[in-house]
Protein backbone atom coordinates (compact mmCIF):
# COMPACT_ATOMS: atom_id res chain seq x y z
CA UNK A 1 0.00 0.00 0.00
CA UNK A 2 1.53 3.26 -1.03
CA UNK A 3 0.99 5.89 1.21
CA UNK A 4 3.58 8.98 -0.01
CA UNK A 5 3.26 9.49 -3.55
CA UNK A 6 6.61 11.70 -3.20
CA UNK A 7 9.19 9.04 -2.32
CA UNK A 8 11.38 10.47 -4.98
CA UNK A 9 11.62 14.13 -3.45
CA UNK A 10 14.48 14.37 -0.90
CA UNK A 11 13.58 14.99 2.46
CA UNK A 12 16.60 17.38 3.29
CA UNK A 13 16.32 21.75 2.91
CA UNK A 14 18.95 22.75 0.28
CA UNK A 15 21.80 25.15 0.39
CA UNK A 16 22.45 27.22 3.57
CA UNK A 17 18.76 25.75 4.94
CA UNK A 18 21.01 22.43 5.65
CA UNK A 19 23.45 23.90 7.63
CA UNK A 20 20.39 24.99 10.09
CA UNK A 21 18.85 21.97 9.63
CA UNK A 22 21.44 20.08 10.67
CA UNK A 23 22.04 22.34 13.87
CA UNK A 24 18.36 21.95 14.85
CA UNK A 25 18.94 18.03 14.82
CA UNK A 26 21.76 19.07 17.72
CA UNK A 27 18.65 20.60 19.34
CA UNK A 28 16.09 17.23 18.91
CA UNK A 29 19.32 15.62 20.49
CA UNK A 30 19.91 17.95 23.42
CA UNK A 31 16.14 17.62 24.88
CA UNK A 32 16.20 13.76 24.11
CA UNK A 33 19.06 13.70 26.20
CA UNK A 34 17.70 15.63 28.83
CA UNK A 35 14.56 14.29 29.16
CA UNK A 36 15.86 11.05 29.91
CA UNK A 37 18.62 11.68 32.27
CA UNK A 38 15.84 13.59 34.11
CA UNK A 39 13.59 10.30 34.16
CA UNK A 40 16.49 8.69 36.16
CA UNK A 41 16.38 11.91 38.70
CA UNK A 42 13.06 9.94 39.81
CA UNK A 43 14.68 6.76 41.46
CA UNK A 44 17.68 8.70 42.18
CA UNK A 45 15.63 11.20 44.26
CA UNK A 46 14.03 8.43 45.83
CA UNK A 47 17.15 6.97 47.40
CA UNK A 48 18.70 10.47 47.97
CA UNK A 49 15.97 11.92 49.65
CA UNK A 50 14.29 8.57 51.15
CA UNK A 51 11.00 9.63 49.28
CA UNK A 52 8.20 7.55 48.40
CA UNK A 53 7.39 7.00 44.24
CA UNK A 54 4.14 9.86 44.56
CA UNK A 55 6.64 12.64 46.05
CA UNK A 56 9.24 11.52 43.57
CA UNK A 57 7.30 11.48 40.53
CA UNK A 58 6.94 15.12 41.37
CA UNK A 59 10.41 15.27 39.06
CA UNK A 60 7.89 14.52 36.03
CA UNK A 61 5.68 16.65 36.83
CA UNK A 62 8.07 19.46 37.38
CA UNK A 63 9.25 18.94 33.90
CA UNK A 64 6.50 17.70 31.82
CA UNK A 65 4.55 20.36 33.56
CA UNK A 66 6.68 23.46 31.93
CA UNK A 67 6.34 22.40 28.75
CA UNK A 68 2.62 22.80 29.53
CA UNK A 69 2.72 26.10 30.80
CA UNK A 70 5.59 27.80 27.93
CA UNK A 71 4.45 26.52 24.62
CA UNK A 72 1.91 28.82 24.47
CA UNK A 73 4.66 31.44 25.21
CA UNK A 74 6.74 29.37 22.71
CA UNK A 75 4.62 29.79 19.99
CA UNK A 76 3.69 33.65 20.60
CA UNK A 77 7.27 34.53 20.38
CA UNK A 78 7.91 32.50 17.07
CA UNK A 79 4.69 34.48 15.62
CA UNK A 80 5.71 37.75 16.53
CA UNK A 81 9.73 37.44 15.84
CA UNK A 82 11.15 34.01 14.30
CA UNK A 83 11.54 30.52 14.97
CA UNK A 84 15.42 31.55 15.31
CA UNK A 85 14.54 33.84 18.56
CA UNK A 86 12.45 30.79 19.88
CA UNK A 87 15.37 28.72 19.72
CA UNK A 88 17.61 31.31 21.42
CA UNK A 89 15.45 32.33 23.85
CA UNK A 90 14.82 28.02 24.21
CA UNK A 91 18.44 27.81 24.95
CA UNK A 92 19.65 30.52 27.40
CA UNK A 93 16.60 29.59 29.38
CA UNK A 94 18.24 25.72 29.26
CA UNK A 95 21.70 26.83 30.59
CA UNK A 96 19.99 29.66 33.59
CA UNK A 97 18.07 26.16 34.99
CA UNK A 98 21.02 23.76 34.51
CA UNK A 99 23.37 26.25 36.42
CA UNK A 100 20.66 26.55 39.50
CA UNK A 101 21.42 23.09 39.72
CA UNK A 102 24.19 24.38 41.83
CA UNK A 103 22.19 26.03 44.61
CA UNK A 104 20.15 23.43 44.66
CA UNK A 105 22.93 21.01 45.17
CA UNK A 106 24.66 22.99 48.32
CA UNK A 107 21.34 23.60 49.80
CA UNK A 108 20.41 19.60 49.37
CA UNK A 109 16.85 21.12 48.64
CA UNK A 110 14.45 19.10 46.63
CA UNK A 111 12.40 22.11 46.35
CA UNK A 112 15.44 23.86 44.32
CA UNK A 113 15.66 21.39 42.35
CA UNK A 114 11.82 21.35 41.63
CA UNK A 115 12.34 24.81 40.26
CA UNK A 116 15.84 24.07 38.94
CA UNK A 117 13.88 21.33 37.00
CA UNK A 118 10.91 23.22 35.47
CA UNK A 119 13.07 25.87 34.41
CA UNK A 120 15.70 23.62 32.46
CA UNK A 121 12.47 21.90 31.38
CA UNK A 122 11.01 25.59 30.18
CA UNK A 123 14.08 26.23 28.09
CA UNK A 124 13.32 22.74 26.30
CA UNK A 125 9.69 23.73 26.01
CA UNK A 126 10.51 26.68 24.10
CA UNK A 127 13.05 24.62 22.05
CA UNK A 128 10.83 22.15 21.09
CA UNK A 129 7.68 24.30 20.58
CA UNK A 130 9.90 25.97 17.59
CA UNK A 131 11.94 23.18 16.60
CA UNK A 132 9.25 21.07 15.20
CA UNK A 133 7.66 23.42 13.07
CA UNK A 134 10.84 25.05 12.03
CA UNK A 135 12.04 21.39 10.63
CA UNK A 136 8.65 21.15 8.62
CA UNK A 137 9.11 24.60 6.86
CA UNK A 138 12.56 23.63 5.96
CA UNK A 139 12.13 22.18 2.36
CA UNK A 140 9.56 20.25 0.10
CA UNK A 141 6.15 20.24 1.89
CA UNK A 142 5.20 16.93 0.61
CA UNK A 143 8.36 15.48 2.70
CA UNK A 144 7.43 17.37 6.16
CA UNK A 145 6.35 14.18 8.26
CA UNK A 146 9.53 12.42 6.69
CA UNK A 147 11.37 15.19 7.68
CA UNK A 148 10.11 15.38 11.04
CA UNK A 149 10.92 11.86 11.93
CA UNK A 150 14.24 11.87 10.36
CA UNK A 151 15.07 14.65 12.75
CA UNK A 152 13.17 13.00 15.44
CA UNK A 153 15.01 9.91 14.96
CA UNK A 154 18.37 11.44 16.64
CA UNK A 155 16.11 12.69 19.76
CA UNK A 156 16.50 9.11 21.15
CA UNK A 157 20.01 9.48 19.88
CA UNK A 158 20.55 12.03 23.01
CA UNK A 159 18.57 10.10 25.07
CA UNK A 160 21.02 7.05 24.89
CA UNK A 161 23.44 9.56 25.79
CA UNK A 162 21.48 10.66 28.38
CA UNK A 163 20.76 7.32 30.15
CA UNK A 164 24.71 6.49 29.58
CA UNK A 165 25.58 10.03 31.87
CA UNK A 166 22.66 8.99 33.99
CA UNK A 167 24.04 5.76 34.55
CA UNK A 168 27.80 6.83 34.99
CA UNK A 169 27.45 9.85 37.00
CA UNK A 170 24.10 9.50 38.82
CA UNK A 171 23.12 5.97 39.44
CA UNK A 172 26.71 4.62 39.92
CA UNK A 173 27.53 7.49 42.33
CA UNK A 174 24.51 6.87 44.93
CA UNK A 175 25.36 5.62 47.76
CA UNK A 176 24.04 1.56 48.66
CA UNK A 177 22.73 2.37 51.93
CA UNK A 178 18.78 1.46 51.94
CA UNK A 179 16.23 3.62 53.52
CA UNK A 180 16.24 1.84 56.48
CA UNK A 181 20.29 2.24 56.80
CA UNK A 182 20.21 5.75 56.57
CA UNK A 183 18.12 6.53 58.56
CA UNK A 184 20.40 4.78 61.26
CA UNK A 185 23.07 7.35 60.39
CA UNK A 186 24.79 9.99 62.16
CA UNK A 187 23.45 13.38 60.43
CA UNK A 188 27.02 14.15 59.36
CA UNK A 189 27.35 10.95 58.32
CA UNK A 190 24.29 11.03 56.15
CA UNK A 191 24.93 14.69 55.44
CA UNK A 192 27.82 14.14 53.62
CA UNK A 193 26.85 11.09 51.29
CA UNK A 194 24.01 13.17 50.11
CA UNK A 195 26.02 16.02 49.30
CA UNK A 196 28.23 13.87 47.47
CA UNK A 197 25.10 11.87 46.06
CA UNK A 198 23.54 15.14 44.84
CA UNK A 199 27.39 16.65 43.41
CA UNK A 200 27.02 14.27 40.65
CA UNK A 201 23.45 15.01 39.63
CA UNK A 202 24.71 18.38 38.97
CA UNK A 203 27.22 17.58 37.26
CA UNK A 204 25.95 16.32 33.50
CA UNK A 205 23.83 19.37 33.69
CA UNK A 206 25.79 22.26 34.33
CA UNK A 207 28.49 20.78 31.57
CA UNK A 208 25.71 20.61 29.24
CA UNK A 209 25.57 24.46 29.07
CA UNK A 210 28.89 23.94 27.03
CA UNK A 211 27.08 22.61 24.39
CA UNK A 212 23.94 24.54 24.71
CA UNK A 213 26.42 27.42 24.43
CA UNK A 214 28.01 26.21 20.80
CA UNK A 215 24.67 25.64 19.39
CA UNK A 216 23.22 29.63 20.51
CA UNK A 217 25.98 31.23 19.08
CA UNK A 218 25.06 29.28 15.83
CA UNK A 219 21.89 30.82 15.60
CA UNK A 220 22.79 34.08 17.00
CA UNK A 221 25.35 34.59 13.69
CA UNK A 222 22.74 32.90 11.58
CA UNK A 223 19.41 32.96 9.54
CA UNK A 224 18.40 37.06 10.07
CA UNK A 225 15.84 38.21 12.10
CA UNK A 226 12.62 38.65 10.32
CA UNK A 227 10.11 41.10 12.54
CA UNK A 228 6.12 40.47 12.04
CA UNK A 229 4.27 42.58 9.85
CA UNK A 230 3.40 44.71 12.91
CA UNK A 231 6.50 46.26 13.49
CA UNK A 232 9.20 45.09 16.20
CA UNK A 233 7.89 47.20 19.31
CA UNK A 234 4.17 45.65 18.59
CA UNK A 235 5.91 42.11 18.57
CA UNK A 236 7.75 42.91 21.94
CA UNK A 237 4.98 44.26 23.36
CA UNK A 238 2.33 40.90 22.79
CA UNK A 239 5.81 39.04 23.72
CA UNK A 240 6.44 41.03 27.45
CA UNK A 241 2.45 40.05 27.99
CA UNK A 242 2.43 36.77 27.21
CA UNK A 243 5.44 36.25 29.44
CA UNK A 244 3.41 38.02 32.23
CA UNK A 245 0.46 36.52 31.41
CA UNK A 246 2.89 33.04 31.76
CA UNK A 247 4.75 33.09 34.33
CA UNK A 248 3.16 36.08 37.14
CA UNK A 249 0.07 33.77 38.17
CA UNK A 250 2.50 30.43 38.07
CA UNK A 251 4.69 32.34 40.61
CA UNK A 252 2.31 33.76 42.56
CA UNK A 253 0.75 29.96 43.31
CA UNK A 254 4.07 28.79 44.01
CA UNK A 255 5.03 31.34 46.85
CA UNK A 256 1.15 31.47 47.91
CA UNK A 257 0.18 28.54 48.46
CA UNK A 258 3.57 26.18 48.53
CA UNK A 259 1.74 23.07 49.78
CA UNK A 260 -0.41 23.10 46.62
CA UNK A 261 -0.60 19.65 44.68
CA UNK A 262 1.48 20.05 41.92
CA UNK A 263 -0.22 18.55 39.08
CA UNK A 264 -3.02 21.45 40.28
CA UNK A 265 -0.54 24.32 40.44
CA UNK A 266 0.49 23.16 36.72
CA UNK A 267 -3.23 22.87 35.36
CA UNK A 268 -3.86 26.81 37.12
CA UNK A 269 -0.73 27.73 35.91
CA UNK A 270 -2.06 26.90 32.54
CA UNK A 271 -4.85 29.17 32.37
CA UNK A 272 -2.58 32.15 32.08
CA UNK A 273 -1.24 31.60 28.42
CA UNK A 274 -4.78 30.81 27.58
CA UNK A 275 -6.41 33.95 28.90
CA UNK A 276 -4.17 36.36 27.04
CA UNK A 277 -5.02 33.66 23.74
CA UNK A 278 -8.18 34.54 24.13
CA UNK A 279 -8.11 38.31 25.18
CA UNK A 280 -6.03 39.17 21.45
CA UNK A 281 -8.18 38.75 19.14
CA UNK A 282 -5.89 37.19 16.43
CA UNK A 283 -4.95 34.24 18.48
CA UNK A 284 -8.50 34.40 19.52
CA UNK A 285 -8.91 33.71 15.34
CA UNK A 286 -6.26 30.73 15.43
CA UNK A 287 -7.70 28.97 18.38
CA UNK A 288 -11.20 29.36 16.42
CA UNK A 289 -9.45 27.66 13.00
CA UNK A 290 -7.62 24.89 15.48
CA UNK A 291 -10.94 23.64 17.09
CA UNK A 292 -12.98 23.63 14.20
CA UNK A 293 -11.04 21.11 12.62
CA UNK A 294 -11.25 17.55 14.74
CA UNK A 295 -8.25 16.13 13.44
CA UNK A 296 -6.27 18.77 14.72
CA UNK A 297 -8.01 18.71 18.50
CA UNK A 298 -8.25 14.86 18.20
CA UNK A 299 -4.46 15.17 17.43
CA UNK A 300 -3.63 17.32 20.44
CA UNK A 301 -5.87 14.43 23.06
CA UNK A 302 -3.54 11.17 21.18
CA UNK A 303 -0.42 13.28 22.14
CA UNK A 304 -1.50 13.84 25.72
CA UNK A 305 -2.12 10.20 26.61
CA UNK A 306 1.43 8.92 23.87
CA UNK A 307 3.37 11.45 25.56
CA UNK A 308 1.88 10.17 29.33
CA UNK A 309 2.79 6.40 28.14
CA UNK A 310 5.92 7.67 27.08
CA UNK A 311 7.31 9.36 30.21
CA UNK A 312 5.10 6.69 32.53
CA UNK A 313 6.93 3.87 31.22
CA UNK A 314 10.42 4.85 31.02
CA UNK A 315 10.14 6.84 34.81
CA UNK A 316 9.25 2.99 35.80
CA UNK A 317 11.49 0.96 33.97
CA UNK A 318 13.98 1.07 36.49
CA UNK A 319 12.13 0.65 39.34
CA UNK A 320 10.11 -2.82 37.21
CA UNK A 321 13.56 -4.27 36.57
CA UNK A 322 14.70 -3.54 40.30
CA UNK A 323 11.79 -5.56 41.49
CA UNK A 324 11.55 -8.23 38.85
CA UNK A 325 14.88 -9.02 38.43
CA UNK A 326 16.76 -8.32 41.46
CA UNK A 327 18.86 -5.55 40.14
CA UNK A 328 20.40 -2.32 41.57
CA UNK A 329 19.35 0.99 40.01
CA UNK A 330 22.61 2.09 37.72
CA UNK A 331 22.15 -2.30 36.54
CA UNK A 332 18.82 -1.79 35.96
CA UNK A 333 19.51 1.61 33.40
CA UNK A 334 20.77 -1.77 31.00
CA UNK A 335 17.22 -2.46 30.39
CA UNK A 336 16.11 1.20 29.52
CA UNK A 337 19.25 1.55 27.35
CA UNK A 338 18.60 -1.66 25.26
CA UNK A 339 14.98 0.22 25.10
CA UNK A 340 15.92 3.28 24.10
CA UNK A 341 18.38 1.37 21.28
CA UNK A 342 15.20 -0.16 19.87
CA UNK A 343 13.17 2.89 19.88
CA UNK A 344 15.99 4.17 17.56
CA UNK A 345 15.88 1.40 15.09
CA UNK A 346 12.25 1.15 14.85
CA UNK A 347 12.26 4.60 14.25
CA UNK A 348 14.83 4.82 11.32
CA UNK A 349 12.58 1.79 10.28
CA UNK A 350 9.72 3.48 10.74
CA UNK A 351 11.01 6.46 8.52
CA UNK A 352 11.93 3.70 5.74
CA UNK A 353 8.48 2.35 5.82
CA UNK A 354 7.10 5.60 5.58
CA UNK A 355 8.04 6.20 1.42
CA UNK A 356 5.71 2.95 0.82
CA UNK A 357 3.24 2.70 3.77
CA UNK A 358 0.28 4.74 5.09
CA UNK A 359 1.75 6.93 7.69
CA UNK A 360 -1.46 6.33 9.93
CA UNK A 361 -1.84 2.75 9.20
CA UNK A 362 1.87 2.28 10.27
CA UNK A 363 0.34 4.61 13.65
CA UNK A 364 -2.04 1.92 14.71
CA UNK A 365 -0.29 -1.15 13.90
CA UNK A 366 2.60 0.28 16.74
CA UNK A 367 0.22 0.98 19.06
CA UNK A 368 -1.68 -2.47 18.75
CA UNK A 369 1.71 -4.27 19.20
CA UNK A 370 2.41 -1.83 22.03
CA UNK A 371 -0.91 -2.91 23.61
CA UNK A 372 0.06 -6.49 23.37
CA UNK A 373 3.43 -6.15 24.75
CA UNK A 374 2.13 -4.15 27.66
CA UNK A 375 -0.10 -7.30 28.55
CA UNK A 376 3.14 -8.95 28.56
CA UNK A 377 4.88 -6.75 30.88
CA UNK A 378 2.20 -7.48 33.11
CA UNK A 379 1.10 -11.02 32.77
CA UNK A 380 4.45 -13.21 31.49
CA UNK A 381 6.95 -14.38 34.01
CA UNK A 382 9.93 -13.09 34.74
CA UNK A 383 11.97 -16.78 34.72
CA UNK A 384 15.14 -15.70 33.50
CA UNK A 385 15.57 -17.40 29.60
CA UNK A 386 19.33 -16.08 29.30
CA UNK A 387 21.34 -13.53 30.22
CA UNK A 388 23.22 -10.23 28.49
CA UNK A 389 26.50 -9.03 29.98
CA UNK A 390 25.48 -10.81 33.46
CA UNK A 391 21.98 -9.22 33.02
CA UNK A 392 18.93 -11.47 33.46
CA UNK A 393 15.90 -11.53 30.10
CA UNK A 394 12.97 -13.08 30.78
CA UNK A 395 9.58 -12.87 28.79
CA UNK A 396 8.75 -10.02 30.55
CA UNK A 397 11.87 -8.52 30.32
CA UNK A 398 11.37 -8.71 26.03
CA UNK A 399 7.52 -7.58 26.04
CA UNK A 400 9.23 -4.05 28.31
CA UNK A 401 11.97 -3.39 25.82
CA UNK A 402 9.35 -4.18 23.02
CA UNK A 403 6.81 -1.62 24.39
CA UNK A 404 9.45 1.18 23.52
CA UNK A 405 10.53 -0.07 20.42
CA UNK A 406 6.41 0.08 19.43
CA UNK A 407 6.63 3.46 20.58
CA UNK A 408 8.81 4.65 18.07
CA UNK A 409 7.14 6.84 15.68
CA UNK A 410 4.32 7.74 17.77
CA UNK A 411 5.04 11.71 18.34
CA UNK A 412 6.31 12.97 15.21
CA UNK A 413 3.32 10.96 13.06
CA UNK A 414 0.83 12.24 15.50
CA UNK A 415 2.50 15.69 15.55
CA UNK A 416 2.28 15.65 11.70
CA UNK A 417 -1.33 13.83 11.61
CA UNK A 418 -2.91 16.83 13.42
CA UNK A 419 -1.19 19.87 11.81
CA UNK A 420 -1.90 18.76 8.28
CA UNK A 421 -3.95 20.49 5.69
CA UNK A 422 -3.98 23.62 9.13
CA UNK A 423 -4.20 26.97 7.48
CA UNK A 424 -0.56 28.38 7.65
CA UNK A 425 -2.41 31.18 10.10
CA UNK A 426 -2.59 28.77 12.75
CA UNK A 427 0.14 26.69 12.26
CA UNK A 428 2.23 27.73 15.29
CA UNK A 429 -0.21 28.29 17.65
CA UNK A 430 -1.58 25.03 16.18
CA UNK A 431 2.17 23.20 17.25
CA UNK A 432 2.11 25.12 20.59
CA UNK A 433 -1.10 23.27 21.71
CA UNK A 434 0.40 19.44 20.74
CA UNK A 435 3.46 20.75 22.45
CA UNK A 436 0.87 21.63 25.51
CA UNK A 437 -0.46 18.04 25.23
CA UNK A 438 3.40 16.88 26.84
CA UNK A 439 1.44 17.88 29.99
CA UNK A 440 0.19 14.07 29.87
CA UNK A 441 3.98 13.42 31.45
CA UNK A 442 3.26 15.27 34.19
CA UNK A 443 -0.37 13.85 35.07
CA UNK A 444 -0.15 10.16 33.31
CA UNK A 445 3.22 9.38 35.32
CA UNK A 446 1.61 10.27 38.73
CA UNK A 447 -1.00 8.22 38.14
CA UNK A 448 1.16 5.43 36.87
CA UNK A 449 2.98 5.85 40.22
CA UNK A 450 0.66 5.99 42.67
CA UNK A 451 -1.08 2.51 41.35
CA UNK A 452 3.04 1.11 41.90
CA UNK A 453 3.08 2.19 45.33
CA UNK A 454 -0.12 1.57 46.66
CA UNK A 455 -0.80 -0.85 49.56
CA UNK A 456 -3.60 -2.16 48.44
CA UNK A 457 -5.71 -1.01 44.96
CA UNK A 458 -8.66 -2.23 42.71
CA UNK A 459 -6.28 -1.96 40.05
CA UNK A 460 -4.53 -4.95 41.48
CA UNK A 461 -7.34 -7.43 40.29
CA UNK A 462 -6.03 -7.26 37.09
CA UNK A 463 -3.01 -9.45 37.84
CA UNK A 464 -3.95 -11.59 40.43
CA UNK A 465 -1.48 -14.37 41.67
CA UNK A 466 1.42 -11.91 41.76
CA UNK A 467 3.62 -11.63 44.94
CA UNK A 468 2.18 -8.85 46.87
CA UNK A 469 5.21 -8.30 49.39
CA UNK A 470 6.44 -4.79 49.56
CA UNK A 471 10.04 -3.60 48.91
CA UNK A 472 10.47 -0.97 51.37
CA UNK A 473 13.02 0.59 49.67
CA UNK A 474 11.17 0.59 46.43
CA UNK A 475 7.99 0.49 48.36
CA UNK A 476 6.44 -1.39 45.76
CA UNK A 477 5.45 -4.64 45.08
CA UNK A 478 5.60 -7.15 42.45
CA UNK A 479 1.73 -6.98 41.86
CA UNK A 480 1.81 -3.28 42.15
CA UNK A 481 4.04 -2.24 39.78
CA UNK A 482 2.59 -4.86 37.28
CA UNK A 483 -1.00 -3.93 37.81
CA UNK A 484 0.50 -0.37 36.92
CA UNK A 485 1.09 -1.27 33.24
CA UNK A 486 -2.59 -0.91 32.77
CA UNK A 487 -2.26 2.56 32.58
CA UNK A 488 0.01 2.10 29.68
CA UNK A 489 -2.53 -0.21 28.02
CA UNK A 490 -4.88 2.55 28.16
CA UNK A 491 -3.05 5.10 26.41
CA UNK A 492 -1.90 3.30 23.82
CA UNK A 493 -5.72 2.24 23.13
CA UNK A 494 -6.56 5.59 22.50
CA UNK A 495 -3.59 6.64 20.18
CA UNK A 496 -5.02 3.59 18.35
CA UNK A 497 -8.47 5.03 17.72
CA UNK A 498 -6.79 8.24 16.56
CA UNK A 499 -4.90 6.45 13.87
CA UNK A 500 -7.98 4.93 13.16
CA UNK A 501 -10.43 7.14 12.91
CA UNK A 502 -7.96 9.32 10.86
CA UNK A 503 -6.95 6.76 8.72
CA UNK A 504 -8.99 7.58 5.22
CA UNK A 505 -6.30 10.51 4.59
CA UNK A 506 -4.15 10.28 2.00
CA UNK A 507 -1.32 10.82 4.08
CA UNK A 508 -0.62 12.88 7.57
CA UNK A 509 1.69 15.60 6.31
CA UNK A 510 0.87 19.20 6.36
CA UNK A 511 -0.24 20.82 3.17
CA UNK A 512 1.40 24.09 3.42
CA UNK A 513 4.30 24.29 6.26
CA UNK A 514 6.35 27.28 5.19
CA UNK A 515 6.00 29.84 7.14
Amino acid sequence: MTGDCSSSVSIFPRGRHLTIFAMLVSCFALWGLLNNMTDNLVPAFQRIFTMDPSRAGLVQVAFYGAYAVLALFASIIAEEFSYRVGVLVGLAVYVVGSLMYIPACAYASFDIYFVAIFTVAAGCSLLETTCNPYVLSLGDDSTAVRRLNFAQAFNPVGSVLGIFLAQKLILANLNPATAAERAQMAPEALAGIVRNELFWVCVPYVGLCLLAAVVWFFFLRTDPFVPDPGGKHKGLRRVGMAGVFALVPLTALYFLFPQMNKVLWIICGMAGPFTYVLLVKDYREMLGMLLRRPRYWCGVVAQFFYVGVQIAVWTWINAYCQQEFGVKPDEAAFYYLASIFLFVAMRWVATALMRRVNPTLLLAGFAFAAILSTAGVMYLPSTTLFTVMGHPVGWNALALVCVTGCMSLMFPTIYGMALGGLDPKAFRLGAAGLIMSILGGAIITPWMGSIAGAESSAWFALVPGFDAVRNMDLQISCQSIRASFAVPAICFAVVLIYALLFSASKDGEPQSANH
